[in-house]
């Protein structure tokens, strides 16, 4: 009876496998035979057909289904070497499945065996047990963090000479160069490990949304013994530096109805000017500079918090002033406004890609004293220095300034990273002015505003490829015992320009190469583009249907599909009325964050992400009502012939559809130009597919999207990831040496100072989420050693 009950138990099991994999099989099949009608692998149509046999025949409880089914799956590994080669996640994805059906057939094939009549060994099981092994070995080095680029050599380290340590981190990137970079060593390798949390303020100003809506993207400021930083709604904090004791609040009561940030605060100390003994002397001596997302400037005195009556109107430039029509959310400030001796400099966000004629992109100076306009770059008009005629507005829907800028005081020069006149995606409209200064870095002499030089990244942009990020300024070795004035530039298209920031010629050559040509009606497109060949590219491979991943076969399956049902011509895969794929998207690449490097070993550092925009376009007459699109979906254009469509380049699992690292960080010789490391940065313990979190570190690498900071010490910090770390790498190799849990994700740049009371080092970053997630924080925290 007991005998009889097991053996129909074991007959319904193997019937019921037998189904499953059929069906499975069937999956494959229809999905592979589509693939196949697209011109793509034949691999899921032939897999698919023997699963189904091999189901089939299981279910009917013939061995023979075990055979075929064994054969396939070498058959599986073999194609997958030849199709991804020996990278460890392509592997997993085109294998791993199958491997887990095959042990499972593996432990049933006695039972198989005997159903059918005949005698079972123990082979199957010796079988059962290896794969089991080789399982249990893949998932495991899942989490075995694994170089992208690996080291060949380290540098030393240079400790601090004593009296040249740094005093104050007093603007944004740390210097008006942007090198985010901190001579200290007192937090090192050997004891970093021995970090803990300080001190913690809460703001209590919590983003309350995502993307789009309010987001801390906050580096915070350090002048002497008190922290400044700013909320994503313009509520301005300091704060003591040893203990987080809040000393005054600042609230400017603005409003935006989308992007609220803010992503640094401005600085100016007039003792520190060299005029000052013959100045007049100032009530607010010490100020900062808010950009609110209600486009006004406001200075703010460092020592009281209260505003600058001094300055503009009560403390306060109204940035729309000769702007036009500014609707809600059509122009803010989200980036730090710069300080360059005695003028503050700002540029603004527009809108993109609702309509044409959007508010001007114009960059302004102003005295940093008094808030009067000193003057004023209009890339519309270049006779406008100043204040437009009487009646007249600057030029509108001119390419804008979003990001932040650098100044070199010893040149005189302020480097603008200029955006595109909007919108982004069709530009057959777009001026010879505005092809001119599209996409490029322009050097203005900072005392007139005049153009000194300009050296552009991207020709008559339709890409949305505008410089994100704040220029380094750097000197680099020459080959002659000397230094050449630098400044490097990373793009959302991963790749990277050296060039001479007195003169604007490349130091790393650039080729203008050959790009597609797209049939648009009423478009015109740029026969070349600049690429930047004596530099690494970064994450802009052109891709090929064997690149597609997903975390199992069908998922894959989905994303080879959806490849092949596009066109895909490299970077500059001109958008059309077809499918295209632009990779990487509009969100790079490389984005705001910029860049940080450590001047002792010429290392620069550069973290990415690596995502895909599938877009087409839509005609004019084929545009729902209400459309905005401002992250992803569609984007009305209003003015040209066409909307866009643009949409993430992901699996159904809601993953990268290209094989991963999905962001990294890299070090990068700025004296050879070489890569010299690359590692994944991030993983997935805070998401996951469908955005259910997977709680595992598995470091696959995941979209970076914040700023570093390297220190003398050999360290690099970084919060910017999708789970909840602070994380401290080692400058010389890559190595991720020490990792903090964070109450919720940040997008906030690490900073770090030194006490002038303690004389203790802190570790300072804000934690308000990270881009992907809906958990929030209000969080100021600062790390130390311990007393």
């Amino acid at each position: 009876m007991n005998n009889s009950a097991t053996a129909a138990g074991s007959q319904w099991l193997l019937v019921a496998l037998g189904v499953l994999i059929a069906l499975i099989g069937l999956g494959l099949a229809g999905g592979g035979g589509y693939l196949v009608s697209l011109g793509g692998s034949w691999f899921f149509l032939l897999m698919g057909l023997a699963m189904i046999v091999s189901g089939l025949l299981v279910a009917r409880r013939n061995p023979r289904g075990a055979w075929l089914y064994a054969v396939a799956l070498v058959a599986t590994a073999i194609w997958a070497v030849w199709d991804a080669g020996l990278e460890y996640w392509p592997l997993v994805s085109r294998v791993l499945t199958f491997a887990v059906i095959g042990l499972v057939l593996a432990l049933v094939y006695p039972a198989l065996a005997r159903a059918s009549g005949a005698t079972a060994g123990r082979g199957a099981y010796g079988l059962a047990g290896l794969l089991g092994v080789s399982i249990a070995a893949t998932l495991a080095y899942m989490f075995v963090p694994s170089h992208v680029v690996s080291a060949s050599s380290e540098p030393a380290i240079k400790p601090v000479v004593p009296g040249t340590e740094q005093k104050d981190w007093a603007h944004w990137g740390n210097t008006t160069a942007g090198n985010r970079f901190a001579a200290l060593d007192q937090i090192n390798k050997g004891n970093v490990d021995q970090l803990q949390v300080a001190w913690t303020f809460r703001t209590g100003d919590i983003p309350q949304s995502t993307g789009a809506g309010a987001e801390d993207q906050n580096t915070p400021l350090q002048i002497g013994d008190t922290v400044y930083t700013c909320t994503a709604y313009g509520k301005v904090f300091a704060l003591d530096a040893d203990t987080g004791a809040e000393r005054w609040k600042f609230d400017p009561q603005g409003s935006a109805p989308n992007w609220q940030r803010c992503r640094g605060l401005g600085y100016f100390d007039a003792a520190a000017e060299p005029a000052a003994a013959s100045a007049a002397p100032l009530a607010c001596a010490k100020r900062l500079f808010l950009p609110t997302g209600d486009a006004r400037l406001i200075a703010i005195n460092a020592q009281t918090g209260k505003p600058c009556d001094d300055f503009g109107d009560h403390g306060t430039v109204d940035l729309k002033t000769d702007m036009g029509e500014v609707k809600p959310g059509y122009y803010q400030q989200t980036s730090t406004p710069l300080v360059a001796g005695n003028v503050v400099i700002v540029g603004g966000r527009v809108a993109d890609n609702y309509s044409i004629g959007e508010p001007p992109g114009v960059v302004r100076s102003f005295d940093v004293r008094s808030g009067e306009l000193v003057w004023a770059w209009d890339p519309g008009n270049p006779n406008t220095t100043q204040r437009p005629p009487a009646g007249e507005t600057y030029t509108r829907g001119t390419p804008n300034v979003w990001s932040a800028m650098s100044y070199d005081a010893k040149l005189g020069l302020v480097y603008l990273p200029t955006g595109n006149a909007t919108p982004d995606f069709y530009a057959g409209q777009r001026t010879e002015l505005d092809d001119k200064w599209s996409s490029s870095i322009v050097a203005l002499d900072v005392k007139s505003g005049q153009v000194r030089w300009h050296f552009q990244t991207t020709h008559h942009d339709l890409w949305d490829f505008d410089l994100p990020a704040q220029p380094l300024l750097y000197d680099i070795p020459d080959d002659k015992g000397g230094l050449q004035p630098a400044l490097a530039q990373v793009t959302k298209q991963g790749e990277i320009f050296l060039l001479n920031r007195a003169t604007g010629t490349p130091i790393a050559r650039v080729e203008e190469r050959p790009v597609p040509q797209g049939n648009m009606p009423g478009e015109r497109y740029s026969p070349t583009q600049p690429f930047s060949v004596e530099m690494p590219s970064i994450g802009n491979q052109t891709l090929t249907e064997s690149d597609m991943w997903g975390a199992t076969p069908f998922d894959q399956l989905l994303c080879r599909i959806q490849f092949k049902g596009m066109r895909h011509e490299g970077v500059y895969t001109p958008p059309g009325l077809d499918h295209a794929l632009q990779f990487p998207g509009s969100l790079g690449g490389m984005n705001w964050g910029s860049v940080s490097v450590d001047p002792n070993t010429h290392y620069m550092f550069v973290n990415d992400m690596r995502l895909g925009l599938a877009n087409y376009m839509i005609p004019r007459d084929k545009i729902a009502a209400g459309a905005s699109g401002i992250e992803m979906g569609v984007v009305p254009q209003d003015g040209t012939p066409f909307g866009a469509m643009r949409q993430r380049f992901l699996s159904a699992a809601g993953i990268p559809c290209q094989k991963p690292p999905f962001g990294t960080m890299s070090a990068i010789d700025l004296k050879t130009r070489t890569l010299v490391w690359q590692v994944p940065v991030g993983t997935v313990q805070d998401t996951g597919p469908l955005g259910i979190r997977m709680h595992m570190p598995i470091p696959i690498g995941m979209p970076t999207l914040g700023a570093s900071l390297a220190t003398q010490s050999g360290l690099l910090f970084f919060a910017g990831t999708q789970d909840f770390y602070l994380r401290a790498f080692d400058t010389g190799n890559g190595n991720e040496i020490w990792k903090a849990r964070l109450p919720v994700g940040s997008q906030s740049g690490p900073m770090t100072y030194v006490s002038p009371k303690t004389g203790k080092q802190y570790i300072l970053l804000t934690a308000g989420g990270a881009r992907q997630s809906p958990d929030r924080g209000d969080y100021v925290i600062a790390y130390a050693l311990p007393d």
